[in-house]
């Protein structure tokens, strides 16, 4: 089968079901952007060598996937999602209290580890905007609360890891 198709060379793509929209739709903007989350996580993911990090990470990776599923129209039950909610707020309180209390503003950096953890946490902000903006133009959606709380833990969550994986090498401003 040849990876190409054809089909969306006049700007068009389908979404679940076979519906034809344009590739600037803000559906496609929304999963075009978790896609570009989920590859920039994967990078991250390439760079530690903790295997239990790996792992929860590339299971977030995995959920990012649901998530555009059901954004481009697919019947998924996200509400495992809340319990994923739960575990990054868990990570969370682990990571900060092994480092030392913020008390100016951090600037993304460190080290490359660190780095793609920042450009991966800005990339899920993004996300979380176009999924909003995907929301408010009328798109019903009845796991529309999880989705937005499960993105908005995440980039809290990329933040803590860029912290964390910084190994002192932090730059505050």
């Amino acid at each position: 089968m040849a990876i190409y198709t054809r089909t969306g060379d006049k700007g068009q793509t389908s979404l679940f079901g076979g519906k034809r929209v344009s590739k600037s739709d803000p559906a496609i903007e929304a999963c075009g952007t978790i896609d570009e989350l989920t590859s920039s996580l994967g990078v991250a993911v390439s760079k530690l060598k903790d295997k239990t990090d790996k792992l929860f990470l590339i299971g977030i990776q995995k959920d990012l996937y649901e998530i555009m599923a059901t954004l481009a129209g697919g019947r998924k039950d996200l509400t495992h999602l809340l319990r994923q909610v739960t575990a990054f707020e868990q990570a969370i309180n682990r990571i900060e209290r092994k480092l030392p209390k913020l008390t100016r503003f951090l600037l993304p950096g460190g080290n490359e580890c660190s780095s793609w953890f920042h450009l991966t946490r800005a990339i899920s902000r993004r996300a979380e905007r176009q999924v909003i903006r995907f929301f408010k133009q009328g798109t019903s959606n009845e796991q529309q609360a999880t989705i937005l709380q499960y993105l908005n833990r995440l980039s809290d969550l990329l933040f803590m890891m860029a912290r964390k994986h910084a190994k002192g090498q932090e730059v505050l401003t």
